[in-house]
C-alpha cells in the first residue's frame, strides 16, 4: 500500500468518523430539544393550571364578596323598613286620643304598677286630670308627680322596689326584640 493510499484511508476514515460525529451530535441534540419542548409544554400546562386555580380562586373570593355585600345592602333595606315601621308606631302612639291613651296607660299601669309607685308622665302627655280618675290610681295607691319626664311618651314608674319605663319608645323598642324577625319574615317573606 502506498502513502497516498494511506493517507487517504485515514482521511476517509477520519470523514467517517467526523460525519458520525457529526450526525451523531444532530441525533443527540434532535433528542436534547425534543426533551426541551416536552419540558417546556409541561411547564406551561403546570403554569395555566396554576393561573386558571388563582383565577378560579379569585373569582369566587369575588363573587363571595358581592353576596356578602349584598347581603348587608339588602340587610340595611329591611332595617331601614323595620326602623320606619317602629317610627311610625311611635308616632301613632303619641298621638292617641283622649280615650285610646287613657285605655292604654290604664292597662299599662294595671300590669306593671306596684303599691305607692310614682308615675312621672312625658312632657307631653295631655290628660294628667283624666289619668288621676281611673281607677286604678286609687286602688294601687299611685301618685303623679308634678315634674314631667323627657321621654317620648308614656310614663316612667318609679317605686320603692324598682323603676319601670313604660315610655312609648321603651315599650316598642321591647317589642322590637320581641317581634321584629317575625316581622320581617311577613313583611319580606323571608
Amino acid at each position: 500500500m502506498s502513502t497516498q493510499n494511506i493517507v487517504e484511508r485515514i482521511l476517509s476514515d477520519a470523514n467517517a468518523e467526523a460525519e458520525k460525529i457529526i450526525n451523531d451530535g444532530k441525533l443527540n441534540a434532535a433528542r436534547i430539544r425534543q426533551k426541551c419542548a416536552e419540558d417546556n409544554k409541561l411547564k406551561q400546562d403546570e403554569a395555566q393550571a396554576e393561573v386558571r386555580a388563582k383565577i378560579t380562586f379569585l373569582t369566587e373570593k369575588k363573587q363571595a364578596a358581592a353576596r356578602l355585600e349584598c347581603a348587608k345592602l339588602a340587610l340595611s333595606a329591611k332595617r331601614r323598613v323595620i326602623d320606619q315601621i317602629y317610627a311610625m308606631a311611635l308616632s301613632r302612639l303619641i298621638s292617641l286620643e283622649k280615650e285610646q291613651t287613657l285605655e292604654l296607660a290604664e292597662r299599662l299601669l294595671e300590669s306593671y304598677a306596684e303599691q305607692g309607685d310614682v308615675i312621672h308622665l312625658a312632657q307631653n302627655f295631655a290628660y294628667e286630670k283624666d289619668l288621676k280618675l281611673l281607677p286604678v290610681i286609687k286602688a294601687k295607691g299611685l301618685s303623679i308627680c308634678e315634674e314631667r319626664e323627657s321621654i317620648d311618651g308614656g310614663m316612667i314608674l318609679v317605686g320603692k322596689i324598682s323603676d319601670k319605663d313604660l315610655s312609648y319608645g321603651a315599650l316598642l323598642s321591647a317589642d322590637r326584640a320581641q317581634f321584629e324577625s317575625e316581622i320581617a319574615a311577613k313583611i319580606f317573606n323571608d
